[in-house]
């Protein structure tokens, strides 16, 4: 029994230690990109997009984020925008809408790829899936109240 928990002690600490070892690093690395402007640039770039679903342009570096990174990885630095740009509770929400469907979709497509899945059919796919499903959240949310203005109560 007590090798048990030590292998799961042992076995929890290397996965904490894995990802802190990239996430860190990428945490310091949006640091830099944001005080030289490369993330408002990034911003700018995806602001068509997300204009399409009422969204401030500042929610483009978090998608692109979720879209290359992922969800496991790319949390530390949605949460980071989120709390930077003053990103809403419902753009937030459909960032989440969005990235449930697409998140880490090139690491995936090329796991898939491997199996015999055409890779470009299964890319159109998810983000047309993402694409439509966002879409309509979109219409359904209106209320854009900011993420960090909300009374906690105990």
């Amino acid at each position: 029994m007590l090798s048990i928990l030590t292998e799961a002690a042992v076995g929890s600490f290397n996965s904490v230690k894995q990802i802190a070892f990239i996430v860190i690093p990428i945490m310091v690395v949006m640091e830099i990109l944001k005080d030289i402007g490369i993330i408002d640039k990034i911003a700018r770039l995806f602001s068509p997009i997300v204009k399409i679903y009422g969204m401030k342009k500042e929610v483009g570096f978090p998608l692109v984020v979720g879209i290359v990174l992922g969800l496991s990885y790319g949390a530390g630095i949605i949460m980071q925008a989120a709390e930077d740009y003053k990103i809403s509770r419902r753009d937030l929400y459909l960032l989440t809408y969005f990235l449930s469907t697409a998140h880490a979709i090139f690491e995936d497509t090329a796991v898939f790829m491997v199996f015999g899945v055409n890779g470009p059919v299964l890319l159109i796919t998810r983000f047309t899936a993402a694409a439509i499903f966002t879409y309509i959240a979109s219409r359904w949310m209106k209320s854009d109240t900011p993420f960090l203005e909300y009374e906690v109560t105990n």
